[in-house]
């Protein structure tokens, strides 16, 4: 079930608070035109390569840090520069970035092969507008919750949910798993991505699909309860190993 609009702060607390979060979690939000009265993300665009690429940030992962302090619409161009989050997010085909320079370089390094790109996840089809922002401002109805969790946190969920996904690289591929497949998706990273928006080394992303997020919330609080008394009862235990 989808919360009503209004109830996205509270699930943001929530999911917040459960999970003792340090970064606030995030909307995106898939669209086919600027939802009214959110901006476009405005930045000036580098000199293109010499294959065109060119895009507002270095990739499209970056507007995952950028939305944290405010909420803001992005178009193709800006994604423009990544061809593998351009990719991802529905953005290009396989064909159309088969042969450009980023491509060409991560297959000659061996970070992928030819025969693994068909299987990266791929948003179905292409939106004409990416809207980020905080969760608990979204103006519209979004449609994937990225959190970014350290270790403990990701052990809380994956105890909570038993059908976790959890995948290495490319990071951004996550977003298409949980739009497309409504699977809840945690990225260990990727070096693509951590070098271009400077993620700490101790967190991971996970996404969410917008309409499973209560049923997260709940599961995860539980799991938490759990953990506090387990906690409890090792810290005590483990207090007879003090010296006297």
């Amino acid at each position: 079930m989808m919360p009503a609009l209004d109830h996205w702060p509270e699930s943001a607390a929530a999911i917040t608070s459960a999970l003792n979060l340090t970064t606030p979690p995030i909307a995106i939000t898939f669209s086919d035109s600027s939802p009214a009265g959110v901006e476009a993300y405005d930045a000036p665009m580098p000199q293109s390569t010499p294959d065109g690429r060119t895009g507002s940030v270095p990739a499209g992962c970056v507007f995952w840090t950028k939305a944290v302090d405010r909420t803001f619409t992005t178009v193709a161009a800006d994604h423009g520069n990544c061809s593998v989050g351009s990719l991802t997010h529905g953005f290009a085909t396989l064909e159309e970035v088969a042969g450009r320079s980023d491509v060409a370089t991560l297959l000659e390094s061996g970070w992928v092969t030819m025969d693994m790109v068909p299987g990266i996840p791929v948003l179905a089809e292409r939106p004409e507008t990416v809207t980020y922002g905080p969760l608990a401002d979204t103006p519209v109805d979004p449609d994937v919750v990225m959190i970014r969790v350290n270790g403990k946190q990701l052990m809380v969920l994956s105890d909570a949910l038993p059908d976790l996904r959890i995948d290495g690289k490319p990071q951004c591929h996550i977003v298409a798993v949980a739009k497309e497949r409504g699977e809840v998706a945690v990225s260990v990273g990727c070096m693509l991505s951590r070098t271009r928006t400077n993620m700490p080394r101790t967190e991971m992303t996970c996404a969410i699909p917008a309409n499973r997020l209560l049923d997260v919330i709940e599961r995860v609080e539980a799991t938490a309860a759990i953990d506090s008394m387990v906690a409890a009862y090792a810290a005590e235990d483990a207090r007879r190993f003090l010296p006297v």
